[in-house]
């Protein structure tokens, strides 16, 4: 019974968690994701643990299925703080303060259960891309 309690506070955290964000911003937290280089598994690994920026980047991140193509760790140190902008990720933090790690936050678990059963995420339209270029560009400015 302990168990299935504690499922149902996690479901109703996780709910509470949602409704707070506005329809604009998850449907920006999508399009972001799918402009974004990484595959699902990715994402997958962060909602049960930390990933490691090294073990994303490059020959690794092929190695473990979260690139499609080899990319720099600036790219995807650049494409990691988007994701945390918009809400997806978070840094993982220890007892020492910030780490090289990142987490999925409630959003980003929302969106994770839409395209779990997927390898890739929905492929963006070209509109996709400009709008998710946009957004990058307004809030750029602000940071």
């Amino acid at each position: 019974m302990l168990g299935k309690d504690l499922e149902n506070s996690q479901v109703q955290d996780r709910s509470a968690s949602i409704s707070a964000h506005t329809p604009q911003n998850i449907k920006r937290a999508e399009i972001a994701l799918r402009c974004s280089p990484f595959a699902v598994k990715l994402f997958a690994d962060m909602a049960v643990q930390g990933v490691s920026l090294r073990g994303i980047c490059g020959n690794e991140g092929i190695k473990n299925g979260y690139l499609h193509e080899s990319r720099n760790l600036i790219v995807v140190e650049d494409a990691l703080l988007w994701l945390i902008q918009v809400g997806i990720l978070r840094r993982e933090v220890d007892g020492q303060g910030i780490t090289d790690s990142f987490r999925l936050t409630p959003m980003g678990h929302l969106l994770l259960e839409k395209w779990q059963i997927q390898t890739n995420f929905p492929h963006p339209s070209f509109g996709d891309r400009l709008q998710n270029f946009w957004a990058q560009i307004q809030l750029s400015r602000f940071f």
